[in-house]
C-alpha cells in the first residue's frame, strides 16, 4: 500500500459520486504523477515511462503479464477498475497491438485522467463507464472465451466492494477467458489473512489453478499489505516462478500448489449472501 500524499490546493481534482474528492498530484517519491482518491493513492503513472511501475503490487502484476505469452506479443485484456490505467498502459508499451477494455465507475475521474494524463499514442484501449460487475456481463458477446487476462482492481476509497468478491462475481469473469486466460486479482487485507483466505478459497471453485504473490511478510500474515491472486482454468506454468521471483520486488514471495492448499484451508468462498467488502487498513497504512 501507498501512503497519504500531502495535500495540494492547486492540483487538478473532482468530485466523485460518493463525495470523495479525486486529484492528480506529482509523486513525492518518484517520478510521475499519483491519482488519489479521499487522499489514498489510487495509482502511480509516469507519463515519461510508462513501463515504470511504482507500486508494490502493480510490480508483481507487470511480472506477471511480462510471463504471459512471449515478449512483445500483444494480449486481449479486461481491466476492472480503472484508476489512472497503469496496467492497461504498461501493456500498451510492452505488447504493441494489444486490445484492451477498461470499466471505470466514475466518469469524472475518467475524465480527469484522460485530460491530466494522457494515454501512449496508439494504445488501444476503450474505457467503458460503469459498475465493474455489470459492465462485465455487458461486454460485447464476441469476447466471450477470447481473453487473455483480466486484472481486478475494483476499490472505493481504500476497501474492495463486497459485490466483486463473490463466486457469481468470479463465475460472470471467468466466462471471458480463453482456454489458458489468467484471472489477476488485487486483495489487501491485514494480518492473518483472513478475507485474502477466503477470496483463494473463492477463486479456486471457480478457476482451479492459483498462485498468490505479496511481499514475505504480507504472505505470511504478518503486516497488511496488497496480495496478487492469478488464477486459470489450467495450470500455472512452472517456468513462471523462477522469472517471478527474480522480477521482484523484493522480498518477493510466490506461494503455489502446497502454500495455497494450507492458506486455502477451512476457508469457506464467498457467496453473494455473505460477501463483505475487503478489511479497512488503517490510516497509517499510507504513510512512509
Amino acid at each position: 500500500m501507498a501512503r497519504r500524499s500531502r495535500e495540494e490546493p492547486d492540483s487538478p481534482r473532482v468530485r466523485l459520486s460518493d463525495g470523495t474528492l479525486a486529484r492528480v498530484a506529482r509523486s513525492e517519491f518518484t517520478s510521475g504523477w499519483e491519482l488519489l482518491v479521499d487522499e489514498t493513492p489510487q495509482s502511480h503513472v509516469d507519463l515519461d515511462d510508462p513501463t515504470h511501475l511504482h507500486f508494490e503490487y502493480i510490480a508483481r502484476i507487470g511480472a506477471v503479464i511480462d510471463v504471459l505469452k512471449p515478449a512483445g506479443e500483444p494480449l486481449t485484456a479486461v481491466h476492472l477498475g480503472g484508476g489512472a490505467l497503469t496496467v492497461p498502459r504498461y501493456i500498451a508499451v510492452t505488447r504493441p497491438d494489444s486490445r484492451q477494455q477498461v470499466i471505470e465507475l466514475e466518469p469524472g475521474l475518467w475524465d480527469l485522467v484522460r485530460e491530466h494524463l494522457p494515454l501512449p499514442r496508439g494504445a488501444a484501449i476503450r474505457v467503458r463507464i460503469g459498475d465493474a460487475r455489470a459492465g462485465v456481463e455487458k461486454l460485447p458477446g464476441g469476447i466471450l472465451g477470447q481473453v487473455d487476462l483480466v486484472v481486478s482492481d475494483v476499490f472505493a476509497g481504500a476497501q474492495t466492494p463486497a459485490h466483486v468478491t463473490s463466486v457469481e462475481f468470479y463465475t460472470s469473469v471467468a466466462k471471458l477467458l480463453a482456454a489458458d486466460g489468467v484471472v489477476l486479482v488485487n486483495v489487501a487485507d491485514g494480518p492473518g489473512l483472513a478475507y485474502a483466505r477466503r477470496q483463494i478459497a473463492t477463486l479456486r471453485q471457480v478457476l482451479p489453478h492459483v498462485a498468490v504473490l505479496a511481499e514475505a511478510q504480507v504472505l505470511k500474515g504478518r503486516r497488511f499489505g496488497n496480495l496478487v491472486l492469478a488464477a486459470s482454468r489450467t495450470p500455472l506454468p512452472t517456468d513462471w516462478l523462477p522469472r517471478l521471483l527474480a522480477a521482484g520486488p523484493h522480498p518477493a514471495k510466490i506461494a503455489t500448489d502446497r502454500e495455497v492448499d494450507q492458506l486455502a484451508s477451512g476457508a469457506l468462498p464467498v457467496t453473494d449472501a455473505d460477501a463483505v467488502a475487503s478489511p479497512r487498513p488503517n490510516a497509517s497504512i499510507f504513510d512512509r
